[in-house]
């Protein structure tokens, strides 16, 4: 199997939404979605499915979440703790 290319005009070709829901839970968890992007599926019970089902549905608050990907995937700012931590 071949590692998948780096597209610099699309750096979400292949990633599936959730994916890149999976990515930013595991590294920053729901509380810390909820603070920088707060919609309700992120902060009152938030789970994959309810989220999936939000950010399909509402094209504004998909792009906060996928641009807070493609941030923190090339290491930008606010991609996490800081060195000092």
């Amino acid at each position: 199997m071949t590692a998948p290319q780096n597209h610099p005009r699309d750096p979400l070709h292949g990633v599936t939404l959730e994916k890149v829901l999976l990515y930013l839970v595991e590294k920053h968890g729901w509380e810390e979605m909820g603070r920088r992007i707060p919609i309700r599926c992120f902060l009152y019970n938030p789970s994959l499915k309810s989220s999936l089902t939000f950010l399909r549905k509402t094209p504004w608050a998909r792009q906060k979440v996928e641009a807070w990907y493609c941030v923190d995937r090339r290491g930008g700012f606010g991609s996490g703790p800081s060195p000092a931590e």
